[in-house]
């Protein structure tokens, strides 16, 4: 019987844009190589990431981009803007520009109560422990196919896997 080799995937690059066409703070979609591509601009970094929601296939690039908004309990809303979550316009799901990766924290649920009777007596509910800290987010069940960018001179070049390419929507 003849062993299998694993053998590296070849990738191919594509000049995508000139570096001015993707301002900072902001993204565009390119299609690429019969792909649709969003590149992304974070405080002069460039990230691209496929416009294909891993949880149902929604035009991921196409959401808004937003920082991270967490609480610790009901009234206390903070806002951290050195995350860059993209959230998918279909069902919310939210993905971190940088590593493509969803987050969510298991233990952090609608809280419930206990309902019952009594004469005369008060009762307490139990507080559950939310986090006060976004560090404390646990991956998610889903990551977004993220693509390796970089900037060469005057332009944005992605590298992408060689046998997946043309298989986007609408490519024939």
């Amino acid at each position: 019987m003849e062993a299998r080799k694993k053998t590296a995937r070849e990738v191919e690059r594509h000049i995508v844009a000139r570096v001015g066409d993707v301002p900072e703070g902001e993204h565009r979609i390119f299609s690429v190589a019969g792909r649709e591509i969003g590149i992304f601009n974070v405080r002069g970094e460039y990230f691209a990431l496929r416009n294909r929601c891993p949880h149902l296939g929604g035009p991921l690039c196409e959401g808004e981009v937003l920082g991270l908004v967490y609480s610790s309990k009901p009234g206390d809303v903070r806002f951290d803007g050195s995350k860059r979550l993209i959230t998918c316009p279909w069902h919310g799901w939210e993905f971190d520009v940088k590593t493509g990766q969803s987050y969510f924290n298991p233990r952090l649920k609608a809280r419930r109560y206990t309902v019952e009777t009594s004469v005369g007596e008060a009762s307490r509910e139990r507080q559950e422990a939310v986090p006060e800290n976004p560090d404390e987010l646990e991956p998610g069940p889903y990551k977004a196919e993220v693509l390796q960018v970089k900037e060469e001179g005057e332009y944005l070049v992605v590298a992408m896997p060689k046998s997946t390419a043309g298989r986007e929507r609408g490519a024939s």
